[in-house]
């Protein structure tokens, strides 16, 4: 048994690529445009002709599609194999047998595999380093992986404080559960989560536009699928959390520079974009 199953088997660990491979019997192109849309907006670009970028925590693969469609070259890696299998999945369906688009196995906490890289004109990592159980490890290795004035763009969720813990709790409890006690959390927690909007909609005669809109909200549109999120934010552990703040302070210590900053005012994903300005300063010796 891999190190990834046994995390599984001990429910320590979601499947995350479970649920993107659900996802993509849904992607269509009206998703991947909104994918693309997401990738310009952020990083203030027409395109990505000519940039080299990587993909840390590929997933579905879908955002890695979106790089590749826009003319980067892209490498994606995943902890999961089954994520790893969805990325490989799109590949080939859109770019067989492509060489500036390679998928492998890897995780963002090993140090040897992120040191194996050369630098990367963009970094991207969206709502995954939160999930590997030493965010701040992971976080520090992406930064390694910038070239001089290259962006780093991530996504990590808001500390909300006890708010943050109740979910922690969760999620736990979700991983931990027999399959046949995960359906009602999974209502539970869409209820709790939904059940404002869904009541404004029908009020306003809206009948659920809250849902046949959802690829184009969150600021951004990223074009996922509400159930598929639904499922990766309640089964989304290791669970960590940090103040904006804190990877601000973090990473301009690092030699990075703030570009762009999307927060949330709920238990969503902070979005940032970096510029590295120079090498990191040396780290001064203790004592």
């Amino acid at each position: 048994m891999t190190q990834h199953a046994a995390e599984i088997a001990a429910g320590e660990r979601f499947t995350f690529g479970k649920n993107w491979a659900a996802f993509l019997a849904d992607l269509d192109e009206s998703r991947i445009a909104a994918a693309e849309d997401s990738l310009r907006q952020m990083l203030d670009v027409d395109g990505l002709q000519d940039k080299t970028f990587l993909d840390i925590g590929s997933g579905s693969g879908l955002f890695s599609l979106a790089a590749r469609r826009l003319g980067a070259t892209v490498r994606s890696f995943d902890y999961d194999p089954a994520s790893v299998a969805c990325t490989t999945e799109l590949k080939t369906r859109y770019y067989p047998l492509d060489a500036d688009w390679t998928v492998e196995a890897g995780s963002a906490l090993d140090p040897d595999y992120m040191k194996s890289f050369p630098k990367f004109d963009i970094v991207y990592s969206w709502g995954v380093l939160h999930h590997t159980g030493q965010m701040w490890v992971g976080l520090e290795h992406a930064a390694g992986l910038v070239k001089e004035g290259g962006k780093l763009f991530i996504a990590i969720y808001n500390d909300q404080g006890t708010a943050s813990g109740r979910w922690r709790w969760v999620k736990r409890t979700y991983n931990r559960s027999p399959k046949l006690l995960r359906p009602p959390i999974l209502w539970a927690a869409f209820v709790q989560i939904y059940w404002r909007r869904i009541v404004k909609d029908l009020v306003l005669f809206r009948w659920f536009r809250t849902f046949r809109d959802y690829a184009g909200q969150r600021g951004t549109s990223r074009g996922m699928s509400p159930w598929r999120d639904l499922v990766d934010w309640v089964g989304g552990y290791p669970f960590e959390v940090a103040k904006p703040e804190q990877i601000f302070d973090f990473y301009r210590a690092r030699g990075f520079r703030l570009e762009k900053l999307t927060t949330c005012n709920d238990l969503g994903c902070n979005e940032f974009i970096f510029t590295r300005t120079g090498p990191a300063p040396p780290t001064r010796p203790k004592g």
